[in-house]
């Protein structure tokens, strides 16, 4: 009976070990983790009071019992012996394995800022960073000044905007977001912000943070802000320093092949430590991002179980809530050469679409929800990209219209060209666990049955509305 050693319980581990129990059900498994399972991404709707602390679990005891899965819960690795196929725990522990699944995560980045390490300075990584802020001050107003304008810092942001907290976002780039959206969809979006009473700073840095009760942060331009509380958000690093010397190949992460395998055989990575296949081509690539973790999570699982399954890459992509404004970027999206933009300076929207011939290959979409979000616009761009849809003629109509990204959609039949993909060979299957084994709510409501009694009969053979600028022909249908 062969035993796969997991570390780490975050989406990559989670999907893993569901993944080698439901392909091998003989299979001994053992997952270590520091922290117990819960779903960091949903951290925000728990500091806005939206879900309780329970709520976060993506995993019970009763759950990994019924898995038969054994568990390490508060422990990490500390060393690994790849010639004896042994990881030693911070305790001393030896684990022996068959087979290892290095899925660790990352780790925030502290800057070198002195008062850094001060009362009242957060990170917001973890469930009791998240408290921690939350008890840090009892104004009836908070203040916080967040140090760092990137993707995690913006989530925050949104979070603290949500609970009325007065905001500041200082972020050393040129403008925020510099690795998801370009110089325009950031002005957008730094505008946007700074409508709804929100301060930004950008091209500067902090040189220091002052003060016990009352923060005062020092931006290296000469200016002074001043706070209840800092948070720190200046990037992460995976968590990989107990294998320095190991002989696992390690460039920016653990560099993986296509069966997300190491260097070295029966060691597998995962997550934000795995330097693995890029979908759109090019050298290995780290994308932090929870879908590539999950995928990672079950192809790894396959592979560890027996099975010879492959990952074609993972698509780089962010999507972002910025207090009401809707912020979307897809593969290649800071490629300036072959392009199609679109803005509107008086309602910060902001579309650019990246080509490679017919192609696409990278998007932005920044706007209010109504005109990116309820169009289902943002998911459609995405499934464009991914699918490598050669578009043809209508390349030359999403050019002058680059709004109407749906008829384009339906015409290259991308949804049916995603329909028979499985990451593993079979169909996806929910979840093992739901909290208090709660399922979505599948009730579509009074009217639904009003909307579909009353399609007309016809309705299929009705001829259909002329696409303009759109020959027809085998391929494309509009």
């Amino acid at each position: 009976m062969s035993h796969h050693v997991i570390l780490g319980a975050g989406p990559a581990g989670i999907n893993a070990m569901e993944t080698i129990r439901h392909t091998d059900p003989n299979a001994s498994i053992t997952l270590v983790s520091d922290e117990p399972a819960y779903a960091r991404m949903a951290l925000p709707y728990f500091i806005t009071g939206q879900i309780a602390a329970p709520q976060l679990a993506t995993g019970s005891d009763e759950y990994f019992d019924r898995l038969r899965v054994d568990r390490r819960i508060g422990r990490r690795g500390a060393k690994v012996d790849f010639g004896a196929h042994a990881v030693q725990l911070d305790n001393g522990e030896q684990l022996s394995y068959d087979s290892l699944l290095i899925a660790t995560g990352s780790s925030p980045v502290r800057p070198p800022i002195p008062g850094a390490d001060g009362k009242h300075v957060h990170n917001l990584w973890t469930l009791a960073d998240a408290s921690a802020l939350l008890a840090s001050t009892r104004a009836k107003r908070p203040s916080a000044v967040l140090v760092g304008g990137g993707f995690i810092g913006l989530i925050i942001l949104n979070g603290l905007h949500k609970l009325g907290w007065k905001l500041a976002v200082v972020e050393i780039e040129a403008h925020i977001l510099p690795r998801m959206l370009d110089r325009r969809a950031a002005e957008a979006a730094e505008a946007w912000l700074r409508d709804r009473d929100i301060a930004v700073y950008t091209g500067c840095g902090v040189r220091e943070i002052s003060g016990a009760r009352k923060k005062t942060v020092h931006l290296s331009d000469g200016q002074t802000l001043t706070s209840n509380v800092i948070v720190l958000s200046t990037g992460i690093r995976p968590n990989l320093d107990f294998l320095a010397e190991s002989g696992v190949r390690i460039d920016q992460g653990i560099v993986v092949d296509e069966r997300l395998q190491s260097n070295l055989p029966g060691v597998y990575a995962a997550g934000d430590v795995a330097q693995g296949p890029n979908l759109l081509g090019g050298p290995p690539v780290i994308h932090a991002i929870q879908p590539t973790a999950v995928d990672h999570g079950r192809v790894a699982g396959a592979n560890m179980a027996g099975q010879t399954r492959t990952y074609p890459g993972s698509l780089v992509m962010n999507i972002l809530d910025l207090a009401g404004l809707h912020c979307a970027s897809f593969g290649r999206w800071q490629d300036d050469g072959d392009t199609t933009v679109v803005w509107s300076a008086s309602r910060s929207i902001y579309r650019k679409l990246v080509w490679d011939g017919t192609r696409l290959t990278g998007g932005i979409i920044v706007g209010p929800i109504e005109d990116t979000t309820m169009l289902t616009d943002v998911g459609m761009l995405k499934g464009l990209i991914q699918a490598r849809a050669e578009l043809g003629e209508w390349r030359h109509y999403l050019q002058e219209r680059p709004w109407d990204l749906r008829r384009v959609y339906t015409a290259s039949q991308v949804a049916t060209q995603f329909l028979p993909q499985t990451s593993i060979g079979v169909p996806a299957s929910p979840r093992g666990y739901r909290f208090n084994n709660l399922g979505p709510r599948t009730d579509p409501g009074p009217h639904h049955a009003d909307l579909l009694g009353t399609r007309p009969p016809e309705f299929g053979s009705l001829p259909r509305t002329p696409t303009p600028g759109i020959h027809k022909t085998t391929g494309a249908k509009g």
